[in-house]
């Protein structure tokens, strides 16, 4: 912290409250100065400040101090008076203005920068003119009736030698007429120091008239009193000074440089010694005798306690006087005038200590008269006595809050006062580092006038900057009330410099509000000054308003474009921020030697695409290379990471747009950027040896920026459109290169209301490049990813298939075709196809006619028109015929078969794969990519359960449980086939009973029953051995229509979509023989809603595959033997032989015991019954016997009715057990024999199968050994006659 005399307070105060002097002057003595363009008064001012003057001092000690720094002010007597009110307001504003415009050519450079003003010295953060404003504020009190530092110390008479009786002269000059009014009505004393001054103009005047007058001076004034200046001594008139004093007295360059044209050095010398005398020798030692006097005086009469207390009983009374706020009128006699003149004397001689003594002696008098004005001017004096003495710090704030405190009660009368009080007071804060406090007096001081709000404000706002750390969005904020004030009062330069200033807060800042609020009156008031391109600038930056009102957003959109309009002339602005420009959407769509059918192909992930063509792209000599790498040994050097594009063809570019505005915006002639070089040696080295060079613009043919189509070398395209509030917009836009060379996306241009264009570049943002190259990561550039190299025309092939649905059931078969065009003159061969499922979709032969209407064509006896299975499919991929060739503007339409597989939402992707002949050395190949969406919705679902017959080896009874889940629509079953020859299949039961609805209805479930016989011959697996007709392996499920024909599953499409099923099907047990797969052909019965699928399905296919036989034993068996036998008991027993067929059903080595039991529990003992001849029993029906079942554990049947009694015994005469090897998948024969003993119905079951099966299969069963009890049979034994 500085010292307080050398601070910008002590500094002010040393030249504001310093001694007046009075200057009477002839008018031949103006004329004489006048010759040098200034002012007697303006002449002498330059030196009355003394920085070094020292002179010796004692006022009221004995002590003795030298002053170093003093000051004169001169002023003349007609200027010693109150300044009007309304004049000192005009003069101020004309400081205000014309710092405005000197300051109006900082306003076209940048706005400085926070970091900038932070790091400049507190001297430099303020503009200059402010020391300047607060001192013309501050001359606005200037001779107030209740201060003695303006008083006249002393009177300067001045003469000139060409004056007629000069003597005279003097004494006229002190006339009471010409004396101030203050001087006059006694507010100031007339009896002041006079001083006599003679001048003598060397150009005029005679040195003897001049000597003359000088002695008759010194004769009537006084030798002491008189002095002479000679002055004037340049003959010619055009003495230049190199520093020249004066310069600070006129504003312009030219009168500058005629100030004191006629003073020489000498002259100046001697005006400076005439002060220096007249200032040390007179004015200080008459201050000095008078301070003496009057402190003696002041002693005798109010110092000491008697005195005081004589002065309190004087004033008793006056507190209950009426208050007023002027208070009472003190003459300069008065006693307490002559306390202020001793106090105001003393601080201007800097005896600090005496002007504090007697400022509190007559603070106590003006507050007991109530005298407030005159008691904050002591209060006042009193705080700054202690600032500039460096004493309590706390008595100098308590000071001047208490005067300025009590000059506001005043009211409007001692506003002023305030201010002035308050900018000293601000100095003094600011001088001690206390920069927020000065900031809060500078807010208190403001006051009514906005003119003098604004600057007040604008001082504020810099105390901010300068606190510690920095009050920044103080700072700003006081700036931006600053401005407006100065807005208000039409001082549009200083609002633009405060509002700049406010930038350097806002602009980095997330306060978008008052952000914009600034830019947008910035904007607005560059405008009115005249500097629109300025204007607009600053305008631009509100385009992005989107969190405004939309009432705000209208104006600012508005008050732009009428602005814009004022210019006259079109704006290119480069990131203009309507609409913005979503950088992440930019999409670049481009075809090398992949094409796309669609956009929704373009769209697909490269790796989709790749992973389908990676078996019908070819290798590169002996080793399989992909694209990248084929691209890289055709091109040169310089363009291997180049992206390569065909003349002729369309390079796409997705950008989204967004109004960030809640209003409208239309958006006009939106293109790219582009620019296309030519360079044929550089397009030459494809097909050569590649060669270093260089791309520039030197050795480019052609060049050329397009906004326009038009050009011949590249066509763009324009799209007009308009963004709701808030709206986005995904624009595609194109260039098409009809040129070789390299062309580059450099940007995006579009036009808003036909005067602002604007532009954005794509220099640093990330590509999504839909034409990645290979499977090595893309070492592009973001730069490199827009650029391309356009190589001459090749075919393209454009692929589309017809009649495909967008919605469909589960099941349903459609009949296509893919229709392929070649608009090139250039021919293509060798096509290949390769799809991603071939479960839904599979190609025809291009020679199939279809000569019946799909879907008769699929039924059985039209084997003219079914599709038969391809012969040239290898894996997945199809291939054309090799004569299959396209060129010119021939098509090529080929069948293909669409089965919706499974329900939910599917993307079919198609690659076709074709090469063409001697067009280029870089391309020879191309694909085409198709894509496709379809919506499958579910609607039949089976499930198949299958049980072995208990009394049939061959034989297997089939559950199919149906369910329709689809959502409304019913329908009808046609026909359930077995795939294969080695399955029967037949009813159990009629049509009409399965389902008598004939349809099945939304949600509804059913099942049904079906017998299946294994037709091969017994003990073998060879399927081949098998002749079944074709008819036995289909049953018909409706009967509208008997001589319907039914639908052949041995051919394609259905047996080509079978195969595709059984591999999407597999179980881990496919391999397993006894598996059965079946086919199940639906029809729509009606639909409900026919938006819900366009176009009706004609037929639906439902496969099941890998069907398992119901068995967790792996044996089955049956017992053969006669059912009735005829025997005569009377001669012997009767013996039957019978015969054990098993069968090992399971893929390992089963071993067999068979143990047959004597005696049943149920037929222990035979129960006689009434009506019936012993022995005889119930025998059931061999239909009955036939619908027995039994499930796979071998369950025994229910018993016989219970009218029917149990049989007599038998034996089993045979082996009682037997124990057998079966292999796997074989059958054994085990003959067994009975002993009957009387007529009778006899069950045969009571036999046991124990096996156990070896230890490699015991994985895939649930257990590895096992007991099965016989099935039962009957068997009948009748008395032969």
């Amino acid at each position: 912290m500085v010292e307080p005399v050398n601070s910008p307070l002590g500094k002010m105060l040393l030249e504001e409250i310093s001694p007046v002097v009075m200057v009477l002057c002839t008018p031949l003595v103006e004329e004489t100065f006048l010759k040098n363009g200034i002012s007697f008064v303006e002449t002498l001012k330059p030196f009355c400040n003394f920085s070094n003057i020292d002179v010796p001092v004692r006022t009221s000690s004995d002590q003795l101090y030298r002053l170093k720094k003093f000051t004169l002010r001169l002023f003349y007597a007609s200027d010693i008076r109150q300044p009007n009110v309304e004049v000192a307001k005009q003069r101020l504003e004309h400081v205000i203005t014309e710092a405005g415009q000197k300051d109006f050519q900082d306003l076209k450079s940048d706005p400085p920068l926070i970091s900038d003003i932070l790091s400049n010295p507190e001297s430099e953060i303020a503009p200059t003119w402010f020391q300047y404003y607060n001192e013309e504020l501050i001359s606005t009190l200037s001779f107030s009736e209740h201060e003695a530092f303006d008083h006249p110390v002393a009177c300067l008479l001045v003469v000139s030698s060409k004056d007629e009786e000069p003597i005279n002269k003097f004494v006229d000059l002190f006339n009471t007429n010409r004396l101030p009014s203050l001087l006059n009505d006694g507010a100031m004393d007339p009896k002041i120091l006079k001083h006599y001054l003679l001048v003598h103009d060397n150009q005029d005047a005679t040195t003897e008239r001049t000597s003359k007058v000088l002695s008759e001076m010194r004769s009537t004034f006084g030798n002491n009193e008189c002095n002479l200046l000679c002055t004037n001594s340049s003959k010619e008139g055009n003495v230049e000074h190199q520093a020249n004093p004066w310069a600070s007295f006129k504003s312009s360059a030219s009168a500058t440089n005629k100030l004191g044209c006629v003073l020489t050095g000498d002259d100046i010398v001697e005006i400076k010694d005439l002060m220096q005398e007249f200032t040390s020798r007179h004015i200080i030692p008459y201050m000095e005798q008078k301070v003496r006097e009057l402190n003696q005086q002041i002693s005798a009469t109010r110092k000491g306690f008697r005195n005081q207390i004589k002065n309190l009983w004087w004033r008793k009374g006056k507190d209950d006087g009426p208050e007023t706020t002027k208070g009472p009128m003190y003459t300069f006699s008065s006693n307490e005038s002559q306390i202020r003149i001793l106090g105001d004397y003393a601080f201007m001689l800097h005896d600090y200590e005496l002007a504090l003594s007697s400022y509190r002696l007559i603070s106590t008098d003006y507050k007991l008269d109530k005298a407030w004005k005159h008691y904050a001017g002591v209060q006042e004096m009193m705080g700054l006595a202690y600032f500039i003495s460096d004493q309590s710090k706390k008595e100098a704030e308590y000071c001047m809050e208490n005067a300025f405190s009590t000059y506001m009660k005043l009211g409007k009368s001692g506003f002023q006062n305030a201010t002035r009080c308050g900018l000293w007071w601000a100095e003094m804060l600011k001088a001690r580092d206390q920069h927020k406090e000065a900031a809060s007096v500078y807010f208190r001081i403001c006051g009514e006038e906005p003119l003098h709000a604004a600057v007040m404000l604008e001082q504020a706002s810099y105390c901010f900057v300068l606190t510690k750390p920095p009050m920044l969005h103080k700072y700003g904020f006081h700036l931006v009330l600053s401005g407006d004030h100065y807005k208000n009062c039409d001082q549009v330069n200083h609002a633009i410099r405060t509002y700049r200033s406010a930038l350097s807060v806002y602009k980095s800042t997330t306060w978008s509000h008052i952000k914009d609020h600034v830019y947008f009156h910035i904007g607005q008031w560059y405008a009115v000054v005249g500097m629109h391109d300025v204007a607009v600038r600053n305008m631009l930056k509100v385009l992005d308003c989107g969190y405004q009102s939309k009432a705000t957003q209208e104006i600012f959109l508005r008050d732009f474009f009428d602005i814009v309009k004022k210019t006259g002339i079109k704006h290119e602005v480069v990131g203009l921020q309507l609409p913005i420009i979503n950088i992440s959407s930019l999409q670049v769509m481009y075809e090398d030697h992949r094409t796309y059918a669609s956009q929704a192909s373009a769209l697909v992930e490269e790796s989709v695409w790749q992973s389908l063509e990676d078996d019908i792209i070819p290798s590169l000599n002996s080793g399989k290379s992909n694209w990248l790498e084929l691209q890289s040994k055709l091109l040169p050097k310089k363009y291997k990471e180049s992206n390569v594009c065909v003349a002729g063809e369309s390079v796409k570019v997705d950008l989204e747009f967004r109004n960030p505005l809640l209003i409208s915006t239309s958006v006009t002639s939106v293109s790219l950027i582009c620019e296309l070089t030519a360079n044929p040696d550089d397009l030459n080295l494809v097909d050569k040896e590649p060669r270093s060079s260089s791309l520039g613009p030197e050795s480019s043919t052609e060049h050329n920026l397009g906004t326009t189509s038009g050009f011949s070398s590249f066509t763009l395209s324009e799209v007009d459109f308009t963004l709701g509030g808030g709206e986005k917009k995904l624009v595609r836009l194109t260039v098409t290169p009809s040129e070789e060379g390299i062309l580059k996306i450099a940007g995006v241009r579009w036009e808003l209301s036909g005067s602002i264009v604007g532009v954005h570049y794509f220099q640093s943002v990330p590509v999504k490049a839909k034409s990645a190259k290979g499977r090595r990561k893309n070492k592009l550039t973001p730069t490199d990813a827009l650029k391309f190299l356009v190589i001459k025309s090749l075919p393209r092939l454009e692929g589309s298939i017809d009649r495909l649905p967008e919605k469909l059931y589960a099941g349903d078969l459609r009949h296509l075709v893919l229709e392929l065009k070649n608009k090139s003159e250039f021919p293509i061969k060798n096509l290949k196809m390769k799809i991603s499922h071939p479960r839904f979709v599979s190609p025809g032969n291009h020679e199939e006619e279809l000569t019946t209407e799909f879907p008769d064509c699929l039924k059985k006896g039209l084997e003219q028109n079914i599709v038969q299975r391809e012969t040239n499919r290898t894996s997945s991929i199809f291939t054309f015929p090799k004569d299959v060739s396209l060129q010119g503007d021939r098509s090529l339409r080929w069948p293909l078969w669409l089965r919706a597989a499974i329900p939910g939402t599917i993307s079919l992707y198609f690659t076709i794969y074709y090469e063409m002949e001697n067009v280029s050395s870089v391309m020879k190949y191309r694909t085409l990519r198709m894509h496709y969406n379809l919506q499958v919705l579910p609607s039949l679902e089976t499930s198949f359960e299958i049980t072995p017959s208990p009394s049939r080896l061959q034989e297997f009874l089939v559950r199919m449980d149906i369910v329709n889940r689809a959502n409304k629509d019913c329908f009808q079953i046609q026909q359930l086939s077995t795939v294969g020859c080695r399955w029967g299949i037949s009813l159990l039961q009629s049509v009409d009973t399965i389902l008598p609805s004939k349809s099945l209805l939304a949600g509804q479930a059913l099942s049904c029953f079906f017998m299946i016989k294994d037709c091969r011959k017994s003990g073998t697996e060879e399927e081949e051995t098998v002749s079944l007709p074709p008819s036995l392996t289909d049953v018909k499920l409706f009967t509208q229509d008997d001589d319907e024909k039914l639908f052949d599953i041995v051919n394609s499409p259905l047996a080509s979509f079978h195969e595709s099923e059984r591999s999407c099907q597999g179980a881990s047990d496919q391999s397993s023989p006894n598996t059965v797969d079946f086919i199940l052909i639906s029809r729509l019965a009606k639909s409900s809603d026919p938006s819900a699928v366009p176009n009706l399905p004609e037929i639906l296919s439902h496969h099941s595959c890998h069907n398992n036989i119901r068995s967790s034993s792996p044996l089955s068996w049956s017992l053969d033997c006669p059912q009735t036998i005829n025997h005569n008991f009377a001669t012997s027993l009767c013996e039957i032989k019978l015969k054990l067929i098993i069968r090992n059903t399971s893929n390992g080595l089963s071993s067999v015991t068979i143990e047959t039991i004597d005696c049943l529990p149920d037929t222990a003992a035979p129960t006689p019954s009434s009506g019936n001849q012993s022995g005889w029993r119930y025998v059931p029906s061999v239909t009955e016997e036939m619908k027995v079942t039994s499930d796979v554990m071998g369950s025994r049947l229910d018993k016989p009715p219970s009218s029917m009694e149990s049989s007599p015994p038998f034996i089993w005469s045979g082996l009682s057990s037997t124990k057998v090897q079966i292999q796997p998948l074989s059958t054994a024969e085990i003959p067994l024999q009975i002993s009957v003993f009387s007529p009778g119905i006899y069950n045969l079951s009571s036999f046991k199968l124990n096996w156990e099966i070896s230890e490699h299969e015991k994985a895939s069963l649930s257990a590895s050994s096992g007991t099965c009890q016989g099935y039962p049979y009957y068997l009948t034994v009748l008395q032969s006659e």
